[in-house]
């Protein structure tokens, strides 16, 4: 399935390697808020301590954002994922022996940051012994799925469905098998048969949508399915 071009030429991440400027920034600081939490995960998992880790995460934000132009930067073949992790690498080896001087709120930072939720979610994901790469493409395919499912849910709200789109959510995950189409019959006041077409209309939505998502990591449409494939392997 091919990505359209309109949306790549306005959604691929390369556009952040240009010239620089307001909407390259601005690009640049939406993908950074977007995926975070795989950043401050891999670096807990490099043995620092949770306080070392929001330190180290903010620091390594903030200097990335605070670049004006960032095309000199090794671009990892076109994917964001790749680049994010090879530049916080490179952060890490240079930032070990400093730490302590970029002290939370020591930055121009923009984004968002919330530590807590950021711990409980780094404790309830780290109950494998996956390596620190291996973990951090789990997270980051962890952290794109949510994104699409925000998405999904946001427009089903726009369109006056978010209480449809709350009984059907589930089939996203799940098969008939574990929930039974007639649970969310009873639930929306509909047959089964009503049930069955609007999940099936609502996976092939959630496909579209994901692979919109993961488009705005990458440089070229041609990318798209290597890199599911690669997220989807993230969870076996």
């Amino acid at each position: 399935m091919n990505m359209p071009d309109d949306l790549f030429a306005t959604t691929r991440w390369t556009l952040v390697m240009a010239a620089g400027g307001a909407e390259a920034a601005g690009a640049l600081e939406q993908l950074c808020a977007a995926y975070w939490f795989p950043v401050y995960a891999y670096v807990r998992r490099r043995g620092f301590t949770r306080e070392d880790a929001e330190d180290l995460t903010q620091g390594f934000f903030a200097s990335l954002l605070r670049r004006g132009d960032i095309a000199g930067l090794r671009q990892e073949n076109g994917k964001f994922r790749a680049f994010l992790l090879a530049a916080v690498k490179h952060f890490l080896s240079n930032e070990r022996d400093k730490l302590g001087r970029q002290k939370r709120g020591g930055g121009a930072l923009h984004l968002s940051l919330d530590w807590q939720e950021a711990d409980a979610r780094f404790r309830l994901a780290d109950k494998s012994s996956l390596p620190p790469d291996a973990a951090y493409d789990r997270e980051w395919a962890t952290a794109l799925l949510e994104r699409v499912l925000v998405t999904l849910e946001s427009e089903a709200v726009a369109a006056g469905e978010g209480r449809r789109f709350g009984h059907l959510r589930s089939y996203l995950s799940f098969d008939r098998e574990q929930i039974p189409y007639a649970t969310a019959a009873a639930a929306l006041g509909i047959d089964e048969g009503a049930v069955r077409v609007a999940v099936h209309r609502l996976r092939g939505l959630y496909r579209r949508r994901l692979r919109e998502e993961i488009a705005r990591t990458l440089a070229a449409p041609d990318q798209v399915d290597e890199e599911l494939r690669v997220l989807m392997d993230a969870f076996q």
